[in-house]
């Protein structure tokens, strides 16, 4: 299994992160949440592990969009599932599958994808 990046492809963030992919020699696929959805039985893995708080996007303007109801509803994996399937723009982006360099990563940070790719 190679590195799978997720993500959107007009966001910042993962765009600097496939720049740093790409300056790395790092091969991945690119998987976009816009054209090709969020993939269930991954989110339910990311659920697990980073976990729902690491997913749930709660400082951008998607998250501040949603109704103060929806916003309460998030407290668990379950809750967060639903939300995050219907927002997709909601997950924190990006999501990085390392594959057989092991564990899933949120957000771009080059101190921590270094100990990916060693």
């Amino acid at each position: 299994m190679t590195t799978t990046l997720y993500g959107i492809t007009n966001c910042d963030t993962v765009k600097r992160a496939r720049a740093w992919l790409d300056e790395q020699g790092i091969p991945y696929r690119f998987h976009d949440f816009k054209k090709e959805g969020v993939p269930e039985t991954e989110l339910d893995q990311w659920l697990r592990a980073p976990g729902w708080e690491a997913l749930v996007n709660r400082r951008g303007t998607t998250w501040r969009r949603l109704d103060d109801a929806t916003r309460d509803s998030v407290v668990d994996a379950a809750s967060a599932r639903a939300v995050l399937l219907s927002n997709p723009s909601l997950i924190k982006r990006p999501v990085v599958n390392w594959g057989p360099r092991g564990g899933v990563t949120t957000g771009f940070d080059a101190a921590q994808w270094k100990s990916h790719t060693v």
